[in-house]
């Protein structure tokens, strides 16, 4: 039980961390840097930390080409996932992405069933039908974001897949070479994305010194640490119970959010009580869950 509380803890900790990544990604923003330009150089800070993790802690990362290659494609899923999610960001604001990435829990009640070969449950399902309805309500009253709210759930639902992938792959290999795996595997993807794009000119590299300030802290504390520790923990902890907890980003950044932008961030009491709605809907789908698992033991 105290191993447990110490994995629920440590995860709690991750996503106090990644509260603080839509308000850095915010600041990368103001600085200048556009949603692909920041996953770009993200990633790329991003795997070399990892890789000097690896050198230094004399890590193998021999797979077989299996492995590699779905490791690749799940950095390719990544990459789009925060591409999603700051453009989201950057044509709405922190508090409507977050609202709107919340509906992850949905996405991977319907996902991992498929993929760890168990039914789909009922109330889960239900459950859901009431965030997709708190959703409806919140595009009604802030129509002027609806960009931002359908960017926000597709980062929503690439995020439900990595994290069901995921927790199948940490069962026999290592949370560190997975994340150097697929986080060059992003990277790879976006730069050919963007080479075929034409995106790859003098501006996209003239960074301001406080941009590249925020994007260390992003790369290094809020990436690196987070996701090597968050994709080991799914040995521990299911998916399900991952997204759950990392719903409480969702409450982090829209306190942080609106201490720092509290004019550009205050919403109308109609974004308010969807929110609410979807909140008390998902944690009360957790507490149903943990009920019900001490009913039938």
């Amino acid at each position: 039980m105290l191993f447990k509380n110490k994995n629920l803890l440590l995860l709690h900790f991750i996503v106090l961390i990644w509260g603080w990544s839509p308000i850095l990604g915010k600041l990368i923003n103001i600085e200048g840097v556009v949603a692909y330009q920041l996953v770009w150089f993200r990633m790329l800070i991003t795997v070399g930390t990892v890789a000097s993790y690896l050198v230094l802690a004399k890590i193998n990362i021999r797979l077989p080409k299996k492995d590699i290659y779905q490791l690749v494609g799940i950095g390719a899923i990544i990459a789009f996932h925060w591409f999603c999610f700051y453009n989201a960001i950057n044509v709405s604001n922190v508090s409507v992405t977050l609202v709107a990435f919340a509906t992850g829990t949905l996405f991977t009640s319907i996902i991992e069933p498929i993929f760890y070969k168990r039914k789909i449950i009922r109330y889960e399902i239900i459950f859901g039908m009431v965030i997709i309805g708190a959703i409806a309500m919140i595009f009604q009253v802030e129509t002027q974001y609806t960009l931002g709210i359908i960017f926000g759930m597709l980062a929503a639902l690439t995020s439900s897949f990595f994290t069901v992938f995921n927790g199948l792959l940490v069962r026999r290999i290592s949370s560190p070479v997975i994340a150097i795996y697929e986080l060059t595997g992003g990277f790879l993807a976006l730069t050919v994305y963007l080479l075929f794009t034409g995106e790859f000119t003098p501006q996209f590299f003239d960074i301001t010194a406080g941009a590249w300030w925020w994007l260390a802290v992003l790369s290094v504390l809020g990436t690196a640490f987070p996701f090597i520790a968050s994709v080991n923990l799914m040995k521990k902890i299911s998916p399900y119970t991952v997204t759950l907890t990392v719903n409480l980003e969702t409450i982090y950044g829209i306190i942080i959010a609106y201490i720092l932008w509290k004019k550009e961030e205050a919403m109308t009491p109609g974004f308010y009580l969807g929110t609410m709605i979807i909140l008390a809907t998902i944690f009360g789908n957790g507490l149903l869950k943990q009920y019900l698992k001490k009913e039938k033991a």
